[in-house]
């Protein structure tokens, strides 16, 4: 019999797995089984019957969740809305979206005002931290929040429940793998954080990367400033590695690599993207639309009134090792 991951409850993931599919298959041919074709279906069924699959717990209908987050910044965040619009979608879930301005490139980055606009029965807020204005706007009998993707080190919202993703872990991930490969110093390149105000996702990877490898941070706010850091870094013989802050600036640094020719400069990236693969960058896999499925099923728990047990959800990154990681040149001094 499955091992339940969900309180002795068999899971729609662990149905997925099983039947070798996707958690939105298993729940349109629950659902919907006239959008998925016989076969499938079929498969669906008697898989989630062998497992004693009972369904999702109860989704509240008639529900309009604001979703707030630095979309057009940091595409990973669709991923993220794509588990919640997943999550929802056997339910009458109206998101109601709203782009905010990036978090580094801001000099307050503190959200000092919620999204809130009637009829919105709760709000999720992705990368961006929170006020203490911004909570007190937001407390009952206004709508619940969940956060996503923000570190609360100052503690200044307890009650609030956080979703976030291991960074700290990840940044560890990488530092292992190129430490075990012969590097002892790395350059992390990271786009400026103008404001000290918050604990920022790539604060996090760095610091686990310095549990097993020395880091040297590179901050580089356009392509220009990029090719100088990297020249800068590249200068420094005992530099054998770089580790970009994402797999976006990290596809921006093989471009320039490529175009001085070859070199023996191990590369790794972060987010675990569909880009990372096609350039064989070594990354750090993310589970974005796990998160966005467990904060959707947090806001709609406590929009039906039921109270939240959990402070916070941290989820496991996961290391994919591709060629961009070569080993260390030896060098005659070490």
């Amino acid at each position: 019999m499955a091992k339940s991951s969900e309180r002795g409850r068999v899971t729609i993931y662990e149905v997925a797995r099983a039947a070798g599919v996707s958690i939105s298959t298993v729940s349109l041919a629950i659902n919907r089984p006239h959008k998925v074709n016989a076969l499938t279906r079929q498969t669906v069924i008697d898989t989630a019957v062998r497992l004693g699959y009972r369904g999702q717990a109860h989704i509240p209908a008639g529900k309009r969740i604001a979703v707030a987050a630095p979309f057009s910044t940091y595409p990973s965040y669709y991923l993220r809305l794509t588990g919640m619009l997943t999550y929802s979608s056997s339910a009458d879930v109206d998101i109601v979206v709203h782009d905010l301005p990036s978090t580094a490139g801001s000099a307050a980055p503190v959200l000092d005002a919620l999204p809130v606009k009637a009829g919105i029965d709760g709000i999720i807020v992705m990368g961006a931290p929170l006020s203490r204005e911004a909570t007190r706007t937001a407390s009952l009998p206004g709508p619940p929040v969940v956060l996503v993707d923000v570190p609360d080190s100052s503690g200044l919202h307890p009650d609030i429940p956080v979703v976030l993703i291991d960074d700290r872990r990840g940044g560890e991930l990488i530092g292992r793998h190129l430490a075990d490969r012969g590097h002892r110093r790395v350059a992390f390149v990271h786009e400026p954080q103008r404001s000290t105000e918050y604990l920022s996702a790539g604060m996090l990877r760095a610091e686990g990367l310095s549990r097993h490898i020395e880091v040297v941070p590179c901050e580089a706010a356009d392509l220009t400033a990029l090719a100088v850091q990297l020249d800068s870094a590249l200068a420094d013989p005992r530099v054998t590695a770089i580790v970009a802050n994402h797999d976006q600036l990290a596809a921006e640094i093989h471009a320039v690599l490529a175009e001085r020719g070859p070199h023996s400069i191990a590369l790794a990236g972060y987010d675990g993207s569909a880009t990372s693969e096609l350039l064989g960058i070594t990354s750090v896999w993310q589970p974005f639309e796990e998160s966005g499925r467990a904060a959707m099923r947090l806001i709609l728990d406590l929009a039906s009134g039921e109270h939240a047990n959990l402070g916070s959800l941290v989820l496991t990154p996961r290391l994919m090792v591709r060629a961009s990681t070569v080993p260390a040149a030896t060098s005659p001094h070490d």
